[in-house]
């Protein structure tokens, strides 16, 4: 795992000091804010005194046999940004969807436990605000930092910023990525069709 160099000349803490006040009763609106997981990067950093770089290389990365590096872009304080700046191969990243596709697991061993990858991947009735279709008809819903996917079964996605996607059904363990078309609705279209033509739509 490399840290990549900085973009952000403020940082995650400096930002942090500009949003003062609540815009709604917590737990009852969703809206995509992406310092808050720049926060959790930072707490974490402090809460184990070492870089999410190292802590996924040594819990994730190393465990699915990653055959490359990845690189995170870090802020002007060099802490990594959470929300965005990973950059993987993409083989590197089916490994990732793979591991998600079992629950945490590979060849028999549990990398990630198993109910905390079902709980971010699952809406309960409590958090029914994050389930799919909420926003529009056909949209995605949100888990832990995973868009979930509209349908019967359950299915998300992990998702970049410049067209990247890794898309993941764990009931089929079926795995798509794509790392070139900056196109959702496409790459979206590509993925229901792929499950359609194996029965698993």
């Amino acid at each position: 795992m490399v840290e990549g160099s900085w973009i952000f000349p403020k940082g995650t803490i400096g930002s942090i000091t500009q949003f003062n006040r609540r815009i709604a009763t917590p737990g009852t609106r969703w809206f995509y804010a992406s310092i808050e997981p720049d926060m959790r990067g930072v707490m974490l950093r402090y809460a184990l005194k070492k870089s999410a770089s190292a802590y996924l290389q040594e819990k994730v990365w190393g465990p699915i046999g990653a055959a490359s590096d990845a690189a995170w872009l870090l802020d002007a304080e060099g802490i990594e940004l959470s929300h965005f700046g990973f950059n993987a191969v993409l083989r590197d990243y089916a490994r990732l969807g793979r591991l998600l596709a079992h629950d945490g697991a590979r060849q028999g061993h549990q990398i990630i436990p198993a109910q905390w990858v079902i709980d971010a991947t699952t809406v309960r009735l409590s958090n029914a605000y994050l389930a799919p279709g909420r926003t529009r008809p056909g949209s995605a819903g949100y888990g832990y930092l995973l868009w979930l996917l509209p349908g019967t079964r359950r299915q998300f996605a992990v998702t970049g910023i410049l067209g990247q996607y890794v898309f993941i059904d764990p009931p089929s363990k079926l795995v798509m990525v794509e790392t070139a078309v900056n196109n959702t609705a496409e790459v979206c279209r590509l993925w229901a069709s792929l499950l359609a033509q194996l029965g698993h739509a």
